[in-house]
């Protein structure tokens, strides 16, 4: 039997210190654990002291560390360190750097008492853990690193100078790598790579690419399941459970068919939700594609709705959110005083338009009616309007369809148009067109957060349904659309096409457990209830604090003592706040207590830039960090309710921002800390940073 030889990244950037000269010898050896990789004798011994089954296998001075499964070797780490034995027993070695001596993050989230604010100064507290081994020209040479990072490495003395260069995170790593010995039972559970002997020898001599990350076997069933079927395939999952990565290798394996079929110029559309993810999704694609990677297109849907009208009408005139508002008030208006039916019909039409608020009405208007394409009042009152917690009888569909006839009247006066009626517009355009734009595949991720309108444009786009692939999360949808698939296409029907991805790669065990606790309304979809989880790590934590002050002081140690903790640099540390405001305020605040920090909003989010990212809670979506904070709730009541907001209308506004917290939650892959304001009697707190289970988080000792 030849066993499957695998990497993990640490091996790899463990692998660049190991002496040319004795390079070929260690790689011969690893050729035996292909054939064999059972514990024997000396030359192969369990390590002990780890929880997971670690082994080392001997060549020369050197020392293989690996771990086997059914059919699989696994190579965590290459080095050069001696053999440590408690009695018979092979054990693990103590690093020189002992990142086990760092607080563990329980301790962590318990604050000190922050100091009075006078004696508060602007200085950065260091732990005196020097490197073991000096980062000289020399040595960063051999470790692949540029030149351009030479200055800020061979300036760092400590960890805390290790993990504060401005440096990108994966050079910090293979520096972290090459000077300390890992913890292996942490580097288990590191993606696994794939390369051949080749490949290891061109990475060792300067050549960074071609390792591919291998799929775990659920995720590779999905990436050709149902492709020669004749309807399209619905994957869902959790976060974190890989959907976009197998979105993304769906895309190479569509694309080498259509190739292998003789299609000579393949053209495959890649769609997400937000421009952020489009820019993420373009570099995995182009790192996976290689030169292939000009026959995908990756775009969001309103681009290509946008370049539709505007190659067919000229360039539209979309309505501002402020706009929007201004003509439904005159539309209310003009929709009271015209009320159709008897004078009892009336009276109920128009308490039902002054009842509901104004922001209601409007995302009734937009991502109902307009969304859904409802052509009749016979179609909007036979909608399921799912996703909505206010009920609405015959007569008050009535009115809010009396009220569309006259907010439609006024955006067209204004020659004016929303998203949804943009949409709308491309569809009749596509299907009236002789030479439709048409995709030999479409691939749809992250489905849950379109609207019915958008989806169905992208469905039409595609030439063949079996070629339609389409990634979603009933439990992600910030924005509770909620509609039903039939809502979008007839061609939309996935039966015995729809998969379920159940393991969690990204989040802990601990952090997914405590925000699905909190999502606690019953919004589960029963399908993705049974997770499994390749992380574990300690529980995620809440912190009551009084003022922001106290705030930025907690989250300022926070940020540090988890970047040690984890061996990263505080460009993996993400704050993500409900308002641009609160962001801005909290960037500033670090930056002053030598954290440094900068607020992005959603249309410049640039993650490779060094330094704390503090971003809005909804542009966070899709996006993962290794540690994160969720704060900034002292500006204003969270969630802001519009006076003489219904109660109905209220259990809606809070679903859907619990929804959202939820969303931020699960960005966490390592360290999650809550931050809330302290209850005052003048103050009233949010229901929703309320109610946190004991025995899902950490709640510490609150400094309230």
């Amino acid at each position: 039997m030849s066993f499957e030889l695998l990497y993990k990244p640490t091996f790899t950037n463990q692998l660049l210190t190991i002496p040319q000269d004795r390079l070929r010898q260690v790689l011969e050896k690893i050729e035996l654990l292909r054939e064999n990789p059972k514990p024997h004798g000396k030359l192969k011994k369990k390590l002990h002291g780890y929880k997971g089954n670690i082994y080392r296998l001997r060549s020369g001075d050197q020392r293989i560390i690996y771990t086997y499964g059914n059919g699989w070797v696994a190579l965590l780490g290459v080095d050069a360190r001696k053999d440590v034995y408690k009695g018979d027993k092979l054990v693990a070695g103590e690093t020189e750097l002992d990142t086990s001596s760092l607080p563990d993050m329980q301790d962590l989230l318990t604050p000190t008492p922050a100091p009075p604010t006078a004696q508060r100064k602007p200085t950065v507290e260091q732990l005196e853990n020097y490197l073991p081994v000096q980062l000289t020209p020399d040595f960063l040479k051999r470790l692949l690193v540029p030149a351009q990072f030479f200055d800020a490495l061979t300036a760092c003395k400590t960890l805390d100078h290790l993990t504060s260069a401005a440096i990108p995170e994966p050079l910090r790593e293979r520096v972290f790598d090459a000077v300390t010995t890992p913890n292996f039972d942490q580097v288990l559970s590191q993606p696994d790579l794939i390369a051949g002997a080749d490949e290891l020898l061109k990475f060792k001599e300067g050549n960074l690419l071609g390792f591919l990350l291998k799929l775990n076997p659920e995720q590779e069933k999905y990436v050709t399941w149902a492709i020669k079927s004749k309807g399209p395939t619905l994957l869902k999952g959790g976060p974190g459970t890989g959907k976009s990565t197998v979105a993304l290798y769906r895309a190479r394996e569509v694309l080498d068919r259509l190739k292998a079929e003789g299609v000579a110029r393949p053209k495959i559309l890649f769609t997400t939700y937000t421009n952020a993810l489009v820019k993420f999704s373009q570099q995995l694609l182009t790192q996976l594609l290689g030169t292939d990677a000009k026959f995908v297109d990756v775009k969001t849907a309103d681009k290509i709705a946008y370049a539709l009208v505007v190659k067919a009408t000229g360039k539209p005139a979309i309505a501002s959110s402020t706009q929007q508002k201004r003509l439904l008030k005159s539309a209310l208006v003009d929709a009271i005083s015209s009320l159709p039916g008897n004078r009892l019909q009336q009276q109920a039409q128009r308490l039902i338009l002054q009842r509901l608020h104004p922001d209601y009405l409007l995302e009734e208007l937009n991502s109902v009616i307009t969304a859904r394409n409802l052509q009749s009042l016979a179609d909007y009152e036979s909608t399921s309007r799912s996703g909505r917690r206010v009920r609405l009888n015959k007569t008050q569909r009535q009115a809010v369809w009396h009220l569309h006839q006259h907010f439609t009247q006024q955006l067209s006066e204004q020659s004016i148009e929303t998203w949804p009626q943009l949409r709308n517009r491309a569809l009749k355009i596509l299907a009236a067109s002789d030479t439709p734009l048409v995709y030999d595949a479409v691939i749809i991720d992250e489905a849950q957060d379109l609207e019915p309108n958008a989806l169905r444009l992208l469905a039409q786009l595609c030439r063949q349904p079996n070629r339609l692939f389409i990634t979603a999360d009933a439990n992600q949808s910030i924005y509770g659309s909620g509609f039903r698939w039939a809502d979008v296409s007839e061609s939309l029907k996935f039966v015995g096409r729809t998969g379920i991805l159940r393991v969690n790669h990204r989040t802990t065990q601990e952090i997914d457990a405590a925000a699905h606790n909190y999502l606690y309304d019953g919004s589960l979809d029963n399908e993705t209830l049974e997770p499994q989880y390749i992380h574990s790590g300690p529980p995620p934590a809440i912190r009551a604090v009084r003022d922001r002050e106290q705030e930025s002081y907690l989250l300022a140690q926070f940020c540090r003592a988890a970047a040690r903790e984890f061996r990263l640099g505080m460009g993996a540390c993400a704050i993500l706040t409900p308002s641009d405001k609160a962001g801005k305020a909290l960037a500033d605040q670090l930056c002053y207590l030598g954290v440094e920090s900068h607020f992005m909003a959603s249309k410049d989010l640039d993650l490779n830039r060094k330094g704390v990212k503090v971003l809005p809670l909804k542009a966070a979506k899709g996006l993962e960090f290794p540690i994160v904070a969720i704060a900034g709730f002292f500006d204003g009541v969270y969630p802001y309710i519009p006076k003489g907001t219904s109660d109905l209308e209220i259990q809606e506004i809070l679903a859907r921002e619990r929804r959202t917290l939820f969303v931020a939650m699960t960005r966490a892959m390592r360290a999650l800390l809550v931050v809330v304001p302290a209850a005052r009697p003048q103050r009233k707190p949010s229901p929703l940073l309320q109610s946190f289970d004991s025995d899902f988080w950490n709640l510490g000792k609150t400094d309230a």
